[in-house]
């Protein structure tokens, strides 16, 4: 059966500045429990189940929030869905409820308790396994083009495991992901 679909291109912001080595033949990612539309260049993937990777869930969070808190509002392009745990790495993951997407300038993420800890703006907010510290993926490659998210069908994709990526325009990442992506220089 073929499909015809038209859409409009936009332009598109480019974060690999050299691609050295990747996965040969490319890789699944499951699209699963992965909120938003696209699947942006330089997105941090690890190894899932079934063959298939996984998305490092990150969000750039986009005003202060203080430990009483129960609202997060982060930049626009993070893949959290309600069901997700989050956290900035300075307190334990917290349930995600619902994710308000209608502000033209951020996505507020309601959260089941308060945050627990001062975040400050531009902190890199990431996904745990539960109500702890433990990431829920670990990274091992970063995606080398943007693809569209089409729900139900899981994407086939470059995947990069030594390069250079410009990381003011990268989808964000901590430390922790940074020294995970052993060959993967920001700068």
């Amino acid at each position: 059966m073929l499909t015809i679909t038209r859409k409009k291109d936009n332009r598109v912001v480019k974060c690999i500045l050299h691609r050295i080595a990747d996965i040969p033949g490319g890789v699944g990612v499951s699209v699963a429990n992965l909120g938003g539309a696209v699947l942006h260049e330089g997105t941090p993937i690890g190894l899932g189940s079934n063959g298939l990777y996984k998305v490092v869930k990150t969000a750039k969070l986009y005003a202060t929030a203080t430990g009483s808190d129960t609202t997060l509002k982060v930049v626009k392009g993070h893949h959290f869905a309600a069901g997700d745990y989050i956290t900035s790495g300075n307190n334990n993951g917290q349930l995600i409820v619902s994710i308000d997407k209608s502000n033209a300038e951020y996505d507020t993420i309601t959260v089941q308790t308060t945050i627990g800890a001062s975040l400050s703006t531009g902190a890199c907010m990431t996904e745990t396994t539960g109500v702890n510290k433990t990431a829920a993926v670990a990274p091992v490659a970063i995606v080398g083009e943007s693809y569209d998210v089409i729900p139900g069908e899981n994407l086939f994709v470059n995947a990069w495991v030594i390069g250079v990526v410009k990381e003011s325009v990268a989808p964000v990442v901590n430390d922790t992901i940074k020294s995970a992506l052993k060959g993967v220089i920001f700068v």
